[in-house]
């Protein structure tokens, strides 16, 4: 057998023979180790879009964003009341024309009804409150439809209930005006004997002038309450912690 060698510091093992078939030892780095890399710092937190309820800047803002809405507001309002007072006069117009006339005709002594039992009163009032309901109807949901995208403040619905109001005053004082005249005496004087003529149009009951408005106000609910988003919770920016919570005290000893 041959002798082993050792290295010099004496810590080694046998050195291999060559040939013998057994790896020759690696020597250790004696390099300093590689430093591990740094953490990634955590991400700053994005600024909010819009200051927390309470902040100076919202503060400052409220008085500006409420004269700004205050003037969209009154704005929408009197735009519904023009609105109102046009629709009005074509609504006059049109009743004048499909309303029913009472028939009356005339002796050397008094006016008659033509056809007692008759209700072309009732059926004119009928015919102005349906076509008054019907122009409220729609231009509640115009109104609702053009202002869907912001908050309905007061100028929407005190628009539509005093053009409502308008709207129908002047409607029936357009087709009065329009219709047969007020001055039944001279207008039997007018015509021959027995001859039929009409009695001026009216509105016997003053209720139908609220049909309009009453109609565009209901309108206008129903859509805001159906198609309107409802309020969300607010977002919370900061719970504490439940580790930290006060712990319920027992009722047991």
């Amino acid at each position: 057998m041959t002798d082993q060698n050792t290295d010099a510091d004496g810590g080694s093992g046998p050195s291999p023979e060559p040939g013998s078939g057994q790896a020759a030892p690696v020597p250790l780095s004696k390099s300093a180790p590689e430093p591990l890399p740094e953490p990634a710092s955590p991400p700053e937190p994005e600024p909010l879009s819009a200051p927390l309820p309470g902040h100076p800047a919202e503060a400052a803002d409220a008085p500006v964003r409420f004269s700004r809405e205050l003037r969209t507001d009154l704005l929408l309002g009197l735009a519904l009341i023009a609105g109102s007072a046009v629709l009005g006069l074509l609504m006059g117009l049109l009743w004048e024309r499909v309303a029913p006339k009472v028939p009356l005709y005339a002796d050397t002594s008094d006016i008659y009804l033509s056809d007692p039992e008759g209700e072309q009163a009732i059926t004119a009032d009928a015919y102005f409150a349906i076509i008054g309901a019907v122009i409220g109807l729609l231009l509640a949901a115009l109104a609702y439809w053009r202002t869907r995208a912001r908050d309905v403040g007061v100028g929407v619905p005190v628009g539509l209930a005093l053009g409502g109001l308008l709207g129908g005053y002047l409607a029936m004082r357009l087709g009065v005006h329009l219709g047969p005249s007020s001055n039944i005496i001279a207008t039997a004087k007018s015509v021959a004997l027995g001859k039929t003529f009409y009695g001026p149009l009216a509105v016997t009951a003053n209720g139908v002038l609220l049909a309009w408005p009453g109609v565009a106000l209901v309108t206008l609910i129903v859509l805001t309450r159906i198609f309107s988003p409802k309020p969300s919770a607010p977002e919370t920016l900061w719970a504490q912690p439940l580790s930290q919570a006060s712990p319920e005290r027992s009722d047991t000893p």
